[in-house]
């Protein structure tokens, strides 16, 4: 069999059918910047990128296109968001479930006096969110969340969470890095101030390319990360502080703007149901097999509820690394092993410091390559 991959919670591959065909159409056909030209080409690169930020909008039932704002990767738009929000004095709450794009910028901000409280989920994941009003204090500023587990899977509950911080009077801040493309998310409904996005992994477009919508409101009180051109207002040498141009100084990823349309318009085409439902049939055909084998702790739920098409596994009576690396090297079958960049996740997991063999499933694999998959798995630990 070719090589199998199994490593799309890092990044989907392969890409949505027309966006290496967009990125090159752009590159060799049109090749001009956006904001900076009144020519006819320059033109078409904007009604692009602005045909992508109505898009985005789409997918968020999110109504504010000049909120949509494009950025490198998720990873820039949570510091962004949590570097430009919060000031000393303030204190933050999040899940032990947390990617080092949110622990590493909040840990780096404990110097300037910002406090963060972990609340403890539990070994599968999941959070009791009755536990939040535990971790409330006088100057708690905002709740900080990923809506699920880039480790194994795990959706976290941020309707209700949504709840407690309108409640409480909280920002709230997600971080969809492993939802957005696979669910159907609501900005509304979530009670959301600010959603970080990616758009090279469910949204199945190129790397590079990320971003952030945020609510009106928070605008005035997010400082911006990076400050220079944006082709609007060049009289002055302050930033502007409207959108988007508060937030984008600097050229724009353009071929990534117009890989993404391709892609967002091929998953609105298709349908993210149609997409979801695939994946979860896939992962529960995986885990169904998976979970009767001895020597291996399925981590997470054993289940689809609640969950993505991201499955970790611990094998308890081999090193994790070398049935990883035997899956790879023997079987070409792409996989990642260790601790996922959140170390939070692990421990909560109880797979700290070992880590776990992460597989996370695509539409676009099949079932013979889950049952090769196995099979292969259980030749690794025999």
């Amino acid at each position: 069999m070719n090589s199998v991959y199994f490593d799309n919670a890092a990044t989907s591959f392969p890409k949505a059918p027309g966006v290496a065909e967009s990125m090159v159409n752009y590159i060799t056909n049109i090749g001009c910047n956006v904001n900076r030209g009144a020519y006819a080409s320059a033109l078409q690169a904007q009604r692009v990128l602005f045909d992508t930020r109505n898009l985005i909008c789409s997918f968020f039932n999110f109504d504010t296109p000049e909120n949509v704002v494009f950025t490198k990767n998720i990873t820039e738009s949570l510091n962004i968001l949590i570097k430009g929000l919060l000031k000393p004095g303030d204190h933050v709450i999040v899940s032990s479930m947390e990617h080092n794009a949110v622990m590493r910028p909040l840990t780096s901000m404990e110097k300037s006096s910002v406090e963060f409280s972990r609340v403890p989920c539990n070994i599968d994941g999941t959070l009791n969110i009755e536990d939040l009003d535990k971790y409330l204090k006088p100057n708690t500023k905002a709740v900080i969340m990923t809506h699920a587990s880039n480790v194994c899977g795990t959706i976290l509950p941020l309707i209700q969470v949504g709840e407690f911080c309108k409640k409480n009077n909280l920002y709230f801040l997600i971080d969809s890095a492993q939802t957005a493309g696979f669910l159907d998310l609501d900005f509304k409904a979530l009670n959301a101030n600010a959603i970080a996005f990616t758009g090279h992994k469910a949204f199945l477009g190129p790397q590079g390319m990320g971003g952030f919508i945020i609510d009106t409101n928070l605008v005035p009180l997010v400082d911006p990360f990076i400050e220079g051109g944006t082709g609007s207002v060049s009289s002055s040498e302050k930033q502007p502080d409207y959108m988007p141009d508060k937030f984008e100084a600097g050229t724009m990823n353009i071929p990534g703007v117009f890989g993404l349309n391709a892609s967002l318009n091929y998953l609105k085409d298709i349908g993210l149901n149609t997409i979801r439902e695939k994946e979860l049939y896939l992962t529960k055909l995986f885990i169904n097999k998976i979970k009767n084998m001895d020597n291996i702790r399925l981590v997470g739920l054993d289940g689809i509820e609640n969950r993505t098409a991201v499955v970790s596994l611990d094998f308890t009576s081999s090193d994790n690394a070398e049935v990883s690396f035997k899956l790879s090297s023997d079987y070409s079958i792409l996989n990642r092993c260790g601790l996922h960049c959140a170390p939070s996740a692990h421990k909560t997991l109880n797979t700290y410091p070992q880590g776990t063999v992460r597989l996370s499933f695509s539409h676009t694999n099949t079932e013979e390559e889950i049952n090769y998959a196995i099979d292969c798995i259980y030749k690794c630990i025999k």
